[in-house]
């Protein structure tokens, strides 16, 4: 599982130039990620494949915190870069975090451009926030905690304004496909789409493409507590890997210490800057406990306090964010978003405390890319949350994660720009039929989503070990046998099977990745990781618990 050993970050990457054909540009997903790398393609054309209406159903629209770059006064991209690599438990790739916090400030500029209204003092400077594991305030914001929307709103606009980007919604992408008919079956030719209505029929289109983005987003709706929407299933990485793609990191789930514990799916998140602005963890005692835990108290890495907050609540104590004395009176004006959030659970922030509990909301794992997001398939790139370029590590630094979506997006649609000419992109969309009408079962859906979100949660989760990965892998195996044709639920299956797959294959405890019965890191396994789909497998049938593997259907155009 030796990442360097795969050397899929090196210039090793194939050129994909000889082997782009005719079709879309296709970018799967309409979160931050997707909206930039088809702005950054204009006027090439670009359909963007979408599950929801633009706005909906995107992680990006609730982020809160904002955007990390080095904009401040005093503040360089050596310290954003340096601050980057501290906090990802030894296994950041030094030089992609270097290049990314050297780009923020340009990539800020594009959204301002576009019309992004960055919170600024009267002297027209930005108004900075401080976030865990940071070294200083550099997280650029709106309205307080508004970063995401208001993001999502003026690239929604500029999407609409530009003429050479075709938006096609209430579509979901359940397959890649490759040439197979030409002796490479490494390289991607298209994408499988269907509707997203709950009842459809086994018809579906086949989209042609000169390339293919993913910009599907993260992995956390594969867990029964998640800051993140319900479309957030890592379904890309499971067509990815069926595809043949390195998956890279999977092991690396970061729970946001502080979701708002009200049983509400997904759970409301409350900004980390809550706790830039002074807000304390308590327990249900009034006791201040991440000061035993961390010399950065309330503070520390994401990981830490994520444990931290899992301990007292596993131990009857409880866990509260506490906002009375730093915020108090003025939390209605400065942190909206959240205090409608609080209100909606019956909590009045400005006088209560706030429950909160971990909750799976980053993925740092995905499909590998390079600089480039070219991944190691042929005509196939990813940018975003569902890639993995080595930026995060083992935890991703706060606000590191809209900042990656803007820099890999230009940086994709640069590589894609030389590559792709006006003649090979153009719209096209071919229907066929399958064989048998299908009617999905909606409640069976929802049973075996149920189960394997309580099992990703109870066995990997926050903390991890053997014994519990191994019977997680068992449980994902009956849900995909019994899933059937069930397209949605077998990718989901997938998924998680690659996700703890990677977990028991990496016996230590390094960043978000804690194993209860590995709990201290091993300087042996201080490097990134790589697994595709057959590791997986293998890993799967050495401990007798074999899931099964879909049959990827090869299309006759």
């Amino acid at each position: 599982m030796d990442f360097e050993r795969t050397r899929l970050l090196s210039p090793g990457f194939a050129d994909p130039r000889h082997a782009l054909g005719a079709g879309d540009i296709i970018v799967i997903g309409a979160g931050l990620a997707g909206l930039f790398t088809a702005l950054r393609l204009a006027p090439l054309p670009v359909t963007v494949v979408a599950a929801a209406p633009l706005g909906e159903g995107a992680s990006s629209v609730w982020a809160q915190g904002g955007i990390a770059a080095a904009v401040g006064e005093g503040d360089t991209p050596e310290r954003h870069a340096a601050d980057t690599i501290a906090a990802g438990g030894g296994i950041v790739d030094a030089h992609v975090a270097e290049v990314v916090a050297a780009e923020a400030p340009s990539r800020i500029a594009d959204l301002l451009r576009y019309g992004v209204p960055f919170d600024r003092d009267l002297a027209g400077h930005f108004v900075l926030s401080r976030e865990a594991a940071h070294s200083q305030a550099r997280v650029v914001r709106v309205s307080g905690d508004r970063a995401g929307a208001a993001i999502m709103q003026s690239l929604i606009a500029a999407v609409k304004a530009t003429p050479s980007i075709r938006v096609l919604d209430g579509y979901e992408a359940l397959d890649l496909i490759s040439d197979a008919g030409s002796g490479n079956a490494d390289r991607i030719t298209g994408v499988r789409l269907v509707r997203t209505e709950a009842k459809r029929t086994g018809t579906f289109d086949f989209m042609p493409a000169s390339a293919v983005v993913l910009a599907t987003g993260g992995a956390g709706a594969l867990y029964s507590v998640t800051t993140n929407p319900m479309y957030a299933r890592g379904e890309a990485i499971a067509f990815a890997a069926r595809a043949g793609a390195a998956i890279a990191d999977a092991e690396f789930v970061q729970f946001h210490p502080t979701a708002i514990d009200a049983g509400i799916d997904p759970a409301p998140l409350a900004s980390e800057a809550l706790r830039g602005e002074g807000a304390r963890l308590i327990n249900g005692a009034g006791e201040r406990f991440m000061l035993a835990l961390d010399p950065a108290g309330d503070l520390a890495a994401r990981d830490v306090v994520a444990r931290g907050v899992f301990a007292e609540i596993a131990a009857g104590r409880g866990a509260f964010l506490d906002c009375r004395a730093a915020i108090g009176a003025a939390f209605p004006q400065a942190f909206p978003t959240v205090y409608a959030h609080c209100r909606a659970a019956g909590v009045d922030p400005v006088t209560q405390p706030i429950p909160v509990a971990p909750a799976a909301h980053y993925h740092m794992g995905g499909v590998a890319t390079d600089l480039a997001g070219r991944t190691s398939l042929e005509g196939l790139w990813a940018v975003g949350e569902v890639a993995s370029t080595g930026l995060h590590g083992a935890n991703r630094l706060a606000s590191n994660s809209l900042l990656e979506a803007v820099v890999l997006g230009a940086r994709a649609a640069q590589d894609i720009g030389r590559l792709v000419s006006p003649g090979m992109a153009h719209p096209i969309a071919r229907t066929y039929r399958t064989g048998a009408e299908e009617t999905l079962d909606a409640a069976r859906r929802s049973r075996l989503s149920q189960r394997l979100r309580q099992t990703m949660s109870a066995h990997v989760g926050v903390v991890r070990n053997g014994a519990g990965l191994e019977q997680a892998l068992a449980i994902l195996s009956e849900i995909g046998e019994e899933a059937g044709d069930d397209r949605v639920v077998v990718n989901m299956a997938l998924a998680a099977e690659i996700i703890t797959g990677a977990a028991l294959m990496r016996p230590e405890s390094r960043g978000a990745h804690f194993r209860s019965d590995y709990p201290e890191p091993d300087p042996a396994l201080q490097h990134r990781s790589a697994v595709t789909l057959g590791e997986i497998r293998a890993t799967s049938a050495r401990i007798g618990r074999s899931a099964p593997q879909p049959r990827c259907e090869e299309l006759q155009t």
